[in-house]
């Protein structure tokens, strides 16, 4: 999921400088201070420094400032939670209000229902009000090398739409020369969580136990191991290096989070197609809606009465229309609300939207919204990549694979019982 490039463009939200007003040879009261606690790349935060300086321009008595996170420390006024920090933050959940909480105190109401319902799993409770905003998600699309297929005799402007015209593809590019074919990054979170959304396979069952080594990710599974023996899929580990080699013209197809055309559309080392996530065409019910995620905005739960003030005018300020159409265009990131999605569709340039429309078409079908998503889980996440590895290396196949990730992976939910409650919303 481009976790650290997805974070660290929504991190120049909160990139400004403490101001000091005064009247006369008095001095006004120092502005209250709100620490936006993050984990991001400096180049990135360039990118949406003029909103947060616009944020900032339009107050006299709050001002945004960015930190960077120190692991162990206290929650700040606002942090930024990525996907792989979601387990963590879901068992210290105590130390954090509610959103609806800090905009109820704040008298700055939002319409909650209004954020779009593919972007709300797991950042809701049990009354299905916000607890977090999901400020930067998208979805794992498929981006392609269109000069590769040229070059291959593909259709450039036909992409494959199912895992078999992958596959026949990947055979093709294979054949004309290609050393990496197809590739993926967070493979967790797009061959066991997406796949399955896709596939409408269940990931877990109504008690929220794992139960991903059923029979259509066994078969996918079992596919990408033949690809990786036949060359067709290469493997770059379990975060974002595969990114970095499409990026580079080294790979010809990838599947990685839509946020990453924005920046692929920047560089220009490759000219690039994307299209929706492939699924299998011989499952019945598919394709269903991939999933969205990315990172979401918490807020501690020790905010002072103007601190409360000030993070609601700053959720206020990112949930508007304008602003989330200009965060679109600099990340890629998915609107939030129809409102904003109206806005960005309008405003954003034809080249600029292929990623947020192929990010749009596979969230049309009927929604999955799985109790565990084995790749918000770190625990579990590792495993999966572990037991995949034993596959790729031809140590497992792949349904005794699939098979000890899940028995691992419900060990740990047993053993953190506070965990599995919180997945499910309590």
């Amino acid at each position: 999921m481009l976790v650290s490039r997805v974070v660290a463009l929504v991190g120049a939200l909160v990139f400004a400088s403490p101001v000091v007003a005064s009247a006369g040879s008095r001095s006004a009261p120092s502005p209250t201070l709100i620490e936006f606690s993050h984990r991001l790349d400096e180049d990135r935060v360039e990118r949406l420094a003029p909103l947060i300086n616009q944020f900032n321009s339009q107050q006299k008595d709050i001002v945004v400032k960015l930190v960077h996170r120190i692991d162990g420390e206290d929650p700040k006024q606002i942090n930024l939670v990525t996907p792989d920090e979601y387990e963590s933050y879901l068992a210290r959940k105590a130390r954090f209000k509610p959103l609806h909480d800090v905009m109820r105190e704040a008298r700055e109401p939002i319409d909650e229902k209004a954020v779009a319902h593919e972007l709300r799993d797991g950042l809701v409770d049990a009354r299905g009000r916000l607890y977090a905003l999901p400020v930067a998600f998208s979805t794992p699309v498929l981006f392609y090398n269109k000069d590769a297929f040229r070059r291959a005799g593909l259709n450039p402007e036909r992409p494959p739409k199912t895992w078999a015209e992958m596959q026949d593809a990947a055979g093709k590019l294979v054949e004309t020369g290609s050393q990496c074919a197809y590739t993926t990054s967070r493979p967790a979170s797009i061959f066991i969580d997406n796949v399955s959304a896709r596939d409408a396979a269940s990931v877990s069952d109504a008690k929220g136990n794992l139960v991903f080594n059923g029979l259509a990710q066994v078969k996918h599974i079992a596919m990408m191991a033949t690809w990786f023996k036949s060359k067709y899929f290469t493997y770059f580990g379990r975060g974002d290096e595969a990114d970095r080699r499409f990026a580079r013209g080294e790979c010809a197809m990838l599947t990685s989070s839509s946020a990453f055309y924005s920046t692929l559309s920047r560089q220009n080392h490759v000219e690039v197609g994307v299209s929706p996530l492939p699924y299998h065409d011989d499952v019945y019910g598919a394709p269903q809606s991939a999933l969205a995620d990315g990172a979401s905005l918490w807020i501690s739960g020790r905010l002072k009465p103007q601190e409360t003030k000030g993070v609601a005018r700053f959720v206020k300020f990112i949930l508007g229309s304008e602003v989330q159409a200009k965060l679109t265009l600099a990340g890629g990131f998915l609107p939030m609300t129809p409102v904003a999605r109206a806005a960005a569709s309008s405003s954003l340039m034809k080249s600029d939207l292929e990623g947020l429309q192929a990010a749009y078409l596979q969230l049309d079908g009927k929604p999955i919204q799985p109790a565990v998503r084995v790749a918000r889980i770190e625990r579990i996440r590792d495993i999966v990549d572990e037991e995949l590895e034993a596959v790729w290396a031809n140590r497992k196949p792949a349904k005794e694979a699939l098979d000890n990730a899940v028995e691992r992976g419900n060990a740990v939910l047993r053993a953190s019982p506070s965990l599995k409650r919180g997945l499910a919303g309590n």
